[in-house]
């Protein structure tokens, strides 16, 4: 937060938000730490001062600073802000970045060349709902140089093979029809068969059942002379 006004809530919570951003969109290859509002968690020292930038990048693992960052709001742009600290920041040997709403920008040229304040890079952002947008204005080829590590392009995700589809399940092989029982065959019964008793009775002998005798003939009788 400047040292030299209070800026109204509203802006605060804007100003705060957009640090934040800044942290994440630096915070690669590199370690990022942030004063937002009142916290003072890094400082840096210029001569015999000592000051909270908004963003502060070092390089990863380290304590080599490599680029200070500034963030200002509408009420923010003027030029006690700008010699408090945007000329004190511009006399490290790293690059600064400003960032400024889109309608301060004629107005953050004009001061920068009236005290000869060297900006490195001048952004713009803009906030809508929950999304912080940052576009880059201008570069100054008379700001320190430091390379930042090459952030590599994170890898395509790999495709996505569709689900195999499941095979159909075998058809219940047709059950074949029992073989139709042949029909017992019929004996053939002669037409107009009578039984045997009958035929007996027709021709006048006597119906013998089984297991009797025949009747034995009379004997003839001899004549005696």
């Amino acid at each position: 937060m400047s040292p030299i006004l209070t800026r109204p809530v509203r802006e605060q919570l804007e100003h705060d938000r957009v640090i934040r951003q800044l942290q994440a969109k630096y915070k690669r290859k590199t370690d990022v730490i942030i004063n937002p509002a009142n916290e003072q968690n890094q400082s840096v020292t210029v001569g015999e001062l000592v000051v909270f930038p908004d963003v502060l990048v070092f390089a990863e693992g380290t304590r080599r600073l490599l680029v200070t960052v500034e963030v200002e709001t509408g009420e923010s742009v003027n030029s006690i802000e700008a010699r408090a600290e945007w000329g004190v920041y511009s006399k490290l040997k790293v690059p600064m970045h400003l960032y400024v709403p889109p309608a301060c920008v004629e107005a953050v040229k004009r001061i920068c060349d009236e005290y000869q304040i060297v900006v490195a890079e001048l952004w713009t952002y803009t906030t809508t709902f929950d999304q912080v947008r940052f576009t880059l204005v201008t570069k100054s080829p008379d700001a320190p140089v430091v390379k930042l590590p090459p952030v590599k392009a994170a890898p395509p995700p790999k495709p996505v093979k569709p689900a195999a589809k499941p095979k159909p399940a075998a058809k219940p092989a047709k059950a074949k029809p029992a073989a139709k029982a042949k029909p017992a065959a019929k004996a053939k019964a002669k037409p107009n068969a009578k039984p045997a008793a009958t035929r007996r009775q027709a021709q006048g002998r006597p119906e013998q059942g089984r297991g009797t005798k025949k009747a034995a003939k009379p004997k003839a009788k001899i004549k005696k002379r």
